[in-house]
């Protein structure tokens, strides 16, 4: 089934079958009636709509930055993203045994990449993340505990803010609009 976008070869067509019937009309008259069958007041907001549908960023979909932070002990890692903030392994990475590991963790759609090769990310690096939920993410995460880091909740301009550090200094802000 034909649409908007072969609107060119449907006024060539239709002028084509009506010079068979011996009824001349201008190609200019045969885009205009074509514009008028596809629901168009005329030409011009038809080739408009064509245009817009052909530009090539309207193939660009750009997605959400996944963070990578520069981790140095995986056990460590593990116990914090893992154990502490609830995050899942999605998968893990070595090109060979005793090689550095890349892994992605995730929770919900936070989504980042961990790994100890030395070129891949600086230490002490940080993300933001919008969320919901902050004050129930807030009671989970004291109630664990953690040795290490017992997370504040802050009022920002911006929402209610909850920075946490992992043991290799990179820094993730969770954040809840107000």
């Amino acid at each position: 089934m034909r649409d908007f976008r072969d609107a060119k070869l449907m006024a060539r067509t239709l002028k084509a079958e009506l010079a068979k019937a011996n009824l001349e009309i201008t190609h200019s008259r045969a885009l205009e009636l074509v514009a008028r069958q596809m629901g168009f007041e005329h030409w011009n907001i038809l080739a408009a709509r064509i245009a817009a549908n052909e530009r090539p960023q309207a193939d660009i979909a750009i997605e959400a930055p996944i963070p990578i932070f520069r981790i140095f002990d995986v056990d460590k890692a593990m116990e914090f993203y893992r154990d502490f903030l609830g995050f899942s392994v999605d998968f893990e990475h070595r090109f060979g045994e005793n090689f550095p590991l890349y892994c992605q963790v995730s929770r919900g759609t936070c989504v980042l990449h961990l790994s100890e090769h030395a070129g891949d990310a600086s230490p002490g690096a940080k993300a933001f993340s919008w969320m919901r939920g902050i004050k129930t993410f807030h009671a989970e995460l004291t109630a664990k505990d953690y040795r290490y880091l017992k997370p504040g909740l802050e009022n920002a301009p911006w929402g209610l803010q909850m920075t946490v550090t992992d043991p290799f200094s990179n820094r993730i802000a969770f954040c809840e609009k107000l």
